[in-house]
């Protein structure tokens, strides 16, 4: 029998999905979660500012984040540009965390999947996050995600998401090969055991060209380097909302 990488061992898990999350936001045993903002979203609003389309970064303007966490990145935006915020999280304890560390901010939160309806009336944000979370998702409940960014999206603004990338990745095919999911390209994963979808590019960018028009491509690049080693490859898209 094939030895198995180490990446991979790990103690027998006792808790699954939002119950995983929880412990971990309470007790952190397997995940590093920063308070800081993601270096990838302010390397996105300098982007957009770029574009000289800061105009979505402005006060009065909301910002959706499906999967927010203990939303540090919708408390980030509301400091840097005074914007407002909508954040969806299925850990309680997440979004107990993300509350209390936004009390003097207009950032309104729920729990709740990321594939059910979002709590946000239509064309209400300029800006929408889905940054390492869809892949958690069903196909179908990743479909009604992307469909529900569109809905609660204003016309030019900009959605940025964040995801695993299977191109290149031999760390990626080694979980496919091991822990095969129910779904093509997807893997159950060994520490949190709930399934986890990676796409190739070709995929995601057809997927988001249904409804939007992608504007950016970043992929990573230190899966290869030495130091990188079991470091997965992702991608990250800038797009926009057609008007």
């Amino acid at each position: 029998m094939a030895r198995k990488p180490n990446f991979i061992k790990k103690k027998k898990r006792k808790v699954h999905g939002a119950a995983f999350w929880d412990q971990e936001y309470t007790n952190p045993q397997h995940l590093k979660l920063s308070e800081r903002e993601s270096g990838d979203l302010a390397k996105f609003t300098r982007w957009v500012i770029r574009q000289k389309r800061g105009d979505i970064l402005s006060v009065g303007y909301s910002a959706i984040d499906a999967g927010c966490g203990n939303g540090r990145n919708l408390i980030w935006l509301a400091n840097e540009f005074d914007m407002k915020g909508v954040g969806v999280d299925i850990s309680s304890a997440a979004i107990a965390q993300a509350r209390r560390a936004s009390h003097d901010l207009d950032i309104k939160y729920e729990v709740g999947s990321a594939g059910a309806p979002l709590p946000a009336s239509d064309e209400s944000q300029s800006l929408a996050l889905d940054m390492m979370t869809s892949h958690f998702l069903t196909k179908a409940e990743r479909q009604g995600l992307l469909d529900e960014l569109w809905r609660t999206m204003m016309p030019g603004g900009f959605l940025f998401m964040k995801t695993f990338l299977r191109d290149e990745d031999r760390h990626t095919e080694r979980l496919l090969q091991e822990f095969p999911g129910p779904e093509e390209g997807s893997y159950i994963h060994p520490v949190m055991g709930v399934p986890e979808h990676v796409y190739r590019e070709s995929e995601i960018k057809d997927f988001l060209s249904e409804k939007f028009i992608i504007r950016q491509l970043y992929r990573s690049h230190r899966h290869k380097s030495k130091d990188g080693n079991g470091k997965r490859r992702t991608i990250s898209i800038y797009a926009e909302k057609d008007y």
